[in-house]
């Protein structure tokens, strides 16, 4: 059975469960909560050095970071595929994953908006200001990559790796307030995301650790 080490609220977790909910794997949630710092326990960096989520645990193997994660999903279970065949396609799927995962999320995830609050005396309209400048950024080229490639979702009419990508990243930008105005397709796709049971399963708020107030489950379709 696999375990994922995670938090209801990460995007990068919640790219892992969408790719798990994709292939239809099963699997057991180990619950860190980051804004008590569980994931810097002595028990859980001996797992993770990083002390970051996701990790993920499998028969003696232990994969931390998401995108390797997915990938190693891919390769292990390769039904429903996440990555096109065709080594191109699959480099510009790579790349549509990679602007949210490798240059939008990290600027944005809880440590650095912690550390500008904390470290550098912020204001919270400058750290919304920060959000939004990233997320704006990154969609700004991912908008016009996904036209470029796009049928029914991100690349193609099936979902992929960066699909597992794009509707964390929209969830985090509706959360903190950000425009989408400017990102038609981004949201169209996501909103027909959202209609599948391995998105909808991996919401935040259908995780066993979301907090009661943020349950609303949602009604997908087969």
């Amino acid at each position: 059975m696999i375990t994922l080490h995670g938090y209801w609220r990460s995007t990068a977790s919640y790219r892992v469960r969408i790719a798990l909910g994709l292939k239809n794997i099963d699997y057991r949630h180990a619950t860190h909560d980051l804004r008590t710092g569980e994931q810097k326990t002595d028990a859980y960096l001996a797992l993770s050095p990083q002390g970051l989520v996701p990790t993920l645990e499998e028969d003696g193997a232990v994969i931390s970071q998401s995108l390797a994660i997915m990938e190693w999903l891919d390769e292990r279970w390769p039904k429903r595929p996440l990555l096109p065949r065709d080594p191109d396609d699959r480099a510009v799927v790579r790349s549509m994953a990679q602007i949210v995962a490798c240059d939008i999320h990290p600027l944005n995830n809880l440590r650095v908006l912690t550390a500008l609050r904390e470290e550098l005396n912020a204001r919270e309209d400058q750290v919304q200001n920060w959000i939004g400048r990233w997320i704006q950024e990154g969609f700004d080229a991912l908008e016009i990559l996904v036209r470029r490639h796009s049928g029914l979702y991100s690349f193609g009419d099936d979902p992929s790796l960066a699909d597992c990508c794009l509707i964390p990243q929209i969830y985090a930008a509706n959360r903190f307030s950000v425009p989408l105005d400017a990102y038609p397709k981004l949201v169209e796709i996501a909103d027909r995301a959202n209609l599948l049971e391995g998105f909808s399963r991996a919401a935040p708020e259908r995780q066993p650790d979301s907090p009661k107030e943020f349950r609303r489950p949602r009604k997908p379709r087969s």
